[in-house]
């Protein structure tokens, strides 16, 4: 089976958070379940800059406005095709933001234009390129199925994966007609949002299926507390919204072999861990102080529970920790950070700013990772904690949920548990949490067996890569036995297939 994966970040060549990880490591996965992954991403001038030798293979002219040249690359073992057009990628700043840490005012036709392309390469306009299956990614694609149904009135199935729904994608309805769409997908039924256009809502509703990355946010977004006013649109479409755990990439993320870290080791031989240890607080310009370190490696933003951060730093100081921050976002969580790190110099230190180098010392030698996100679709910076041996602290929602078992007096008892949750996802609850963490961290022998039962966890993209696998066979033979007509009712090519 052949999958056009389209997707607006992709790991090695661009990063901004998960997604970029997952579009990483799911074409790897999928290939011992038969599954050829080809992953199209915009020609960003980072990615041009990580593929020197791509080969041109077709030009796609007539992209709203825009010709691009289409090039093939393999980076890290996969397929990858890089749709170039240099007046909308190739320019300072990140995919979505420019230099100065704002919107690019055209991202509306930046990701039109790249679902366009996405929906054109999935109908067989460059002969190289095949797909039985479309899989979209989060509201920078979701236009693809809109043209496919609307422009090019194509049954094509298409899975929809939504990462975080806080980001959808909404536009003035003064683009709509620029779309280069009919009338008719510009209305309610589609693209029409609140007076104005919204890209995932359209993706939403012409995709075949849709995903999230956890079966517990499946449910949350559902509600109007967590559906950030599209759970009306979701109701509609429950029957065919799964959720599916993202893995990680056990080969990046492997303390055992990581050429990122000070010094190697697996769950044998965690006094070696030490070394890293003393890394992350020599980097961080600290002395060790003998108590628990904690960090925090994340987006400094209210979603991520950032500003109970230096709450939190309190805490972990009066306990006789250490607490190290790591990761940029909203300018007044940075400031509370840094003026937290000006009140103890010797016990809080923070890094604006992101690099993979610095994420991977970190789990390698923190021995807490907080993440108290109020709410999170899946997570993985948990789950690269715990391969680790770094013993997440989190707020219970979302995959935060469902992929750690608190320390609790049964789980500890039971050895089953490998992380602390807190809730409600308050200050008083995080700072409880951290006493609690502290406390545990004082029996040395009970916190390496904590340690020892995280790194045991297994989530690897094995069961997940199944799942979609699964997902993609019957949504094919469905689609097959229909005859590439279209189902009134898109949940029909589900009949046979009971989800993960």
């Amino acid at each position: 089976m052949n999958v056009l994966s389209t997707v607006s970040e992709v790991f090695p060549l661009i990063k901004t958070g998960g997604l970029a990880d997952v579009a990483g490591a799911l074409p790897k996965a999928l290939r011992s379940h038969g599954i050829l992954v080809s992953t199209l991403v915009p020609g960003y001038r980072a990615v041009l800059e990580h593929l020197p030798r791509r080969m041109p293979v077709a030009r796609l002219d007539g992209l709203l406005g825009h010709d691009a040249v289409l090039s093939r690359a393999e980076a890290d073992g996969f397929d990858l095709l890089v749709l170039e057009i240099p007046e909308l990628y190739d320019r300072p700043g990140g995919p979505y933001l420019d230099g100065e840490g704002r919107d690019h005012p055209d991202n509306w036709l930046r990701f039109a234009a790249f679902s366009l392309a996405g929906a054109r390469l999935a109908l067989g306009e460059v002969p190289a390129v095949r797909a039985d299956i479309v899989h979209v990614h989060d509201w920078q694609t979701a236009l693809v199925p809109v043209y496919l149904r609307y422009a090019f009135r194509s049954s094509l199935p298409v899975v929809c994966t939504v990462h975080n729904l806080a980001f959808q994608g909404q536009f003035s309805f003064d683009i709509a007609g620029r779309l280069g769409l009919p009338d008719v997908a510009i209305g309610i039924e589609c693209l029409e949002y609140y007076g104005g256009v919204g890209f995932l809502k359209g993706g939403l509703l012409t995709s075949d299926v849709v995903t999230t990355v956890s079966p517990t946010y499946a449910r949350e977004i559902l509600s109007p507390e967590l559906g950030m006013g599209l759970d009306g649109v979701l109701q509609t479409r429950r029957s065919a919204l799964y959720g599916i755990v993202n893995g990680i990439d056990s080969d990046i993320w492997n303390p055992a072999s990581d050429p990122l870290v000070p010094r190697r080791y697996d769950a044998r031989s965690l006094p070696r861990r030490q070394a890293n240890r003393a890394a992350v607080l020599s980097h961080f310009g600290l002395e060790d102080a003998g108590g628990p370190l904690f960090a925090a490696l994340t987006r400094l933003a209210w979603q991520k529970g950032a500003d109970m951060i230096p709450d939190a730093a309190e805490e972990v100081v009066q306990h006789g920790g250490q607490f190290v921050v790591c990761g940029q976002g909203d300018a007044a969580i940075e400031e509370a950070l840094r003026d937290c790190a000006r009140r103890h110099p010797e016990r809080v230190a923070v890094h604006i700013g992101y690099s993979e180098e610095i994420a991977h010392l970190i789990v390698s030698g923190c021995d807490v990772l907080v993440q108290p996100s109020r709410f999170e679709p899946c997570g993985l910076t948990q789950l690269y904690a715990m391969r680790y041996g770094a013993i997440p602290l989190v707020g219970r929602t979302g995959g935060l949920s469902e992929t750690i078992i608190d320390a609790n007096e049964a789980a500890m008892a039971r050895a089953v548990a490998t992380g602390f949750q807190f809730h409600p996802i308050e200050p008083h609850s995080f700072r409880e949490a951290v006493r609690r963490t502290c406390e545990a961290f004082e029996d040395r022998e009970a916190w390496t067996s904590l340690q020892r039962q995280a790194m045991k966890a297994d989530f690897s993209w094995d069961r997940s890569a199944f799942q979609y696998a699964q997902l993609f066979e019957a949504l094919r033979a469905a689609w097959q036995v229909t005859a590439g007509v279209l189902p009134a009712e898109p949940e029909q090519i589900l009949s046979g297939w009971t989800g993960p």
